[in-house]
């Protein structure tokens, strides 16, 4: 009995798998749905930055490197794309990213 438990507990571990791994599937057929706009992104960000030719200039570097571009304008949502949030001018040591 005990070997017809262990058989049906592994039989539903699999199906389980297999129904976990299809969900989290990615429809990666179109390579442009998954690429950020980035001079779009980076003109949202910056229209309201006093500097915007310097802002949308650092962004697009950004956003080529990262492939992310924080939502919205305020500094507070720089966590949220981790890579863009931590690149710093190596002369100056300041936040390279607007």
């Amino acid at each position: 009995m005990k070997n017809k438990q262990r058989i049906l507990l592994h039989v539903l571990f699999f199906v389980f798998f297999f129904i976990l791994m299809a969900a989290l599937a990615v429809d990666a057929d179109d390579p442009q749905e998954l690429q950020l706009n980035c001079p779009s992104s980076c003109l949202e960000r910056c229209g309201r930055n006093w500097k915007n030719k310097m802002c949308n200039k650092m962004c697009n570097v950004c956003c080529n490197c990262c492939s992310c571009v924080p939502p919205g304008t305020d500094q507070e949502t720089r966590h949220l794309c981790p890579c863009y949030d931590t690149m710093v001018n190596p002369k100056t040591g300041k936040p390279k990213c607007p």
